[in-house]
């Protein structure tokens, strides 16, 4: 069997993950829930952003900024994983069309299985959430009230129209209805 034949089978068993949901939806719990897979990793945008740009995330203009960078980055190496027969779990927000396009050109360009995972919860209970996660200090960022109105201003639902492999979950994390491309 050929090497192009390999990454065709191998991408039978692999599954690109990604998520959709506003600030503290429950995005990077679901996450680690789905990367507990077996043959399965988890990149962070959250993770790669406190990493390669400390301190330089001050605007939603240096946000846009350094996560183009990232994908720049990842593009290929995510295709490769999933060229391989792994799945990946992308914790990055796929909130608006351009994101979710990105993550379309990445399962497409190796054939392989894909999954949205949208989270569709209230303002109110992001909102609460997020009060808690900036008093924990677990979260490598702090996002105030205004910053999130700000970023969820941007937030775009999936539209079936999309053709994405769509889980959509409740506000405490129960599958909700699910639909295929």
């Amino acid at each position: 069997m050929n090497q192009e034949a390999n990454v065709v089978a191998c991408c039978d068993t692999a599954v690109l993950h990604m998520v959709c949901g506003k600030i503290a939806s429950g995005k990077s719990t679901l996450t680690v829930r789905l990367a507990d897979a077996p043959r399965t990793v988890l990149l962070s945008e959250d993770k790669w952003i406190a990493c390669l740009y400390p301190d330089e995330i001050h605007t939603l203009t240096d946000y846009v900024s350094r996560t183009a960078r990232i994908r720049a980055l990842l593009t290929d190496h995510v295709q490769t994983l999933l060229g391989t027969g792994l799945s990946v779990v992308l914790d990055f927000p796929f909130n608006t069309a351009g994101a979710r396009a990105w993550g379309t050109s990445l399962f497409q360009a190796v054939a392989c299985e894909h999954r949205l995972h949208y989270l569709d919860v209230s303002d109110e209970t992001c909102k609460s959430r997020l009060r808690a996660r900036n008093v924990s200090g677990e979260h490598p960022f702090q996002t105030s009230e205004e910053q999130y109105d700000q970023i969820t201003s941007y937030f775009v639902p999936p539209a079936h129209s999309e053709g994405f492999n769509l889980i959509v979950y409740d506000e405490m994390g129960n599958v909700r209805c699910q639909a295929g491309s």
